[in-house]
């Protein structure tokens, strides 16, 4: 399991260059398809300003409703390539991508973080963890890196497009 979480970036890449070899968009499939996704990421950028990775349970912003604020985002975005896709061989692919990898992560991360804060997580994730007061930071944000989740989702766009045109000529 942990050999497969470290593994999701570059399985990442295979299947995201098959998924946009299969790809069949058009410009409505992409406009649709890229309105789910923003939805994704602006819940990663949520997650992302208010988690203190490594330092602790993180308890505010999307973590008070969900423990994988940040997967789920990654999720959202996943549907909206592939309705933006508009061909059910790159939605299998992703499908099958995000329901592996992101198990496999959640499953370590949960392992490591309650023998790090020795309980504390399951504490959290058994509903017994006060709620945390914290505001929201695009630095916070930032300083997590979330910059490349957004130009990857840019860059998913532009080879969308792209991939539109190299289709019907």
């Amino acid at each position: 399991m942990h050999a497969l979480a470290r593994l999701r970036v570059p399985l990442g890449f295979a299947c995201a260059v098959l998924a946009f070899w299969f790809a069949r968009p058009t410009m409505t499939s992409i406009a649709a398809g890229m309105s789910v996704a923003a939805i994704g990421e602006l819940l990663r950028i949520w997650a992302a300003g208010h988690i203190e990775k490594g330092r602790e349970i993180t308890r505010s912003g999307p973590y008070r409703f969900v423990r994988h604020p940040l997967y789920l985002g990654s999720v959202v975005m996943g549907a909206g390539f592939v309705v933006a896709a508009r061909s059910w061989l790159p939605g299998a692919l992703v499908v099958s991508y995000l329901g592996l990898t992101l198990w496999a992560a959640m499953r370590t991360e949960e392992a490591t973080l309650d023998a790090r804060f020795q309980g504390a997580y399951a504490a959290y994730r058994d509903g017994r963890a006060d709620r945390q007061q914290r505001s929201f930071s695009l630095d916070r944000a930032i300083a997590n890196r979330e910059y490349r989740a957004v130009a990857g989702l840019a860059g998913s766009i532009g080879l969308l497009v792209l991939r539109m045109k190299l289709g019907s000529g």
